[in-house]
């Protein structure tokens, strides 16, 4: 049995060690190629700017729906070239508010359409493939419902693919309207920022796959057709559509510098629906193209990037696994000394730590002078954001787990607040998540069995485990608390 432990532990870390030098790597290709000189805008002439359409897909959104219409009408784009199509699939008041919303500005004269289907099939997917039927536009710009995009976001991503006809994609960067709301926002944008500026611009560099991130970019119609149009046989139909784009042969561009504004979720029952769909989807999207990856005739180093792009909601399990054998694990070192040499070996995976505190540090310090004061905070909030990654641990498991097997879930939309202001009241969102599932209460568990792992450390007077116990100990309590907080509040 504990060969079996051993073997079963050493998997999973394995696996994040790997992970984690292939984030090292991405570290490496972004500093190497930032300080580059960057392209420079193309220009068009009044004639070349294309026709373009905005879609805007909306499912019951009472609370962000006039903001989006309203902040997209003032898109700065030749106005009989630009069409706004509001792919409206709700069920509730949100209709009348887009209505209302159209023929306020239709005064204005901008070109504003709402579209509804006769039944919500495919959900997103289905929205955006039906509105592509009903599009004029040879390039088609997509914004959740949260996002804000800055008036000349289609002036600056445009020319990319006007003057590039291989390049299928040009996707932003997400920026945030709410970060500093509360410490939940605050270590959403602390993952968000890594992954937009570090990941996506570091296999951008690299020649690399990326994802169109289902919002905040613009495709080119004759990509998507080409690459089989939209599907919705997984939860996260933007990045199976960006795989099968570019194994069709597209490229995609990323700009860092531009920016789509967008609402993070304030409520930990948000935060989860937002990261089961996510995780789901991204393991749903490991069994469909993973092999069709393998099998192409792709550089090997960009197989390796993909292998982990698709795999990285696997990591979920791998910690899981490590977190819960963590106990196990010190019971066996402290009582059979035949194993130490291997626990002496082990100790290699401390480097996964390091490498992703580098992961992490090189997004901080983007924007920030470097001084010890600022590096004390990145030194906080690093374990805060790497707590709460943890104790999400069995929440997003069980996402990965259903997608690797193939269960069926329904789309469920992450419920938006349109409140980025501290204080204001939020409890009344008919949207909002108030149950309390199993789920919670495994959490709640989890970190007493957590604190157990700190006080048997204390009291084996081995604290090989102690740093690990303790963030999943905090990790779990805070998602246990915050889960009950939110789905509680009056």
């Amino acid at each position: 049995m504990n060969w079996f432990i051993l073997g079963i532990y050493g998997l999973a870390l394995t696996f994040v060690l790997l992970y984690s030098v292939v984030q090292i790597h991405l570290v490496i290709l972004y500093l190497r190629n930032r300080k580059t000189k960057k392209e420079q805008l193309p220009k068009l002439l009044d004639k070349e700017w294309p026709l373009v359409t905005i879609q805007l897909p909306l499912y019951n959104e009472l609370y962000v729906t006039k903001r989006l219409i309203e902040n997209i009408a003032l898109i700065d784009y030749p106005q009989d070239k630009l069409e706004i199509q509001v792919l409206d699939d709700s069920t509730d008041k949100t209709t009348d508010i887009v209505r209302k919303t159209i023929a306020d500005l239709g005064i204005r004269g901008n070109h504003i359409k709402l579209v509804r289907r006769p039944r919500r099939e495919g959900y997103k997917a289905g929205a955006l493939k039906y509105g592509m039927r009903k599009m004029t536009g040879e390039f088609v710009a997509i914004f959740d419902a949260d996002f804000l995009p800055k008036p000349d976001f289609l002036r600056v991503t445009i020319p990319y693919l006007v003057r590039n006809a291989q390049l299928g994609v040009v996707q932003t960067r997400w920026g945030h309207i709410n970060k500093d709301y509360n410490l939940l926002t605050k270590c959403q944008a602390f993952g968000l920022d890594a992954h937009f500026i570090v990941e996506q611009s570091g296999r951008n560099f690299g020649g690399h796959f990326i994802n169109f991130n289902g919002t905040g970019g613009v495709w080119r119609k004759k990509c998507i057709e080409d690459a089989g149009h939209w599907q919705a046989d997984t939860l996260t139909e933007d990045l199976d559509l960006s795989y099968r784009a570019q194994l069709k042969g597209w490229k995609f561009k990323y700009l860092e510098d531009i920016t789509a504004p967008a609402e993070l979720p304030i409520t930990m029952n948000a935060l989860k629906s937002q990261q089961f769909r996510w995780t789901k989807g991204a393991a749903e999207n490991t069994i469909k193209n993973l092999s069709r990856v393998l099998k192409s005739n792709l550089p090997l180093s960009t197989k390796t990037h993909s292998f982990f792009h698709l795999m990285n909601s696997a990591i979920f399990l791998c910690i899981l696994i490590c977190s819960f054998l963590s106990v196990p694990i010190l019971l066996i070192k402290v009582n059979h000394i035949e194993f130490n040499l291997l626990f002496k070996l082990a100790s290699v995976f401390i480097i996964s730590l390091l490498f992703l505190m580098i992961f992490y540090g090189v997004t901080y310090f983007k924007d920030r002078k470097f001084t010890v004061l600022k590096l004390f905070r990145f030194l906080v909030a690093f374990p805060i954001f790497l707590a709460m990654s943890m104790g999400l641990g069995i929440h997003n498991t069980i996402a990965v787990i259903e997608g690797l097997l193939g269960k069926k879930s329904p789309f469920v939309r992450t419920p938006k607040f349109n409140i980025a202001e501290e204080g204001k009241n939020w409890t009344q969102n008919i949207y909002r998540i108030t149950n309390i599932g199993l789920v919670t209460y495994l959490e709640g568990l989890s970190a007493l069995y957590f604190l157990f792992g700190v006080l048997l450390s204390i009291h084996l007077k081995d604290y090989t485990m102690i740093y690990l116990e303790t963030i999943l100990f905090f990790g779990y309590s805070g998602v246990f608390f915050y889960s009950v907080k939110h789905s509680t509040a009056n």
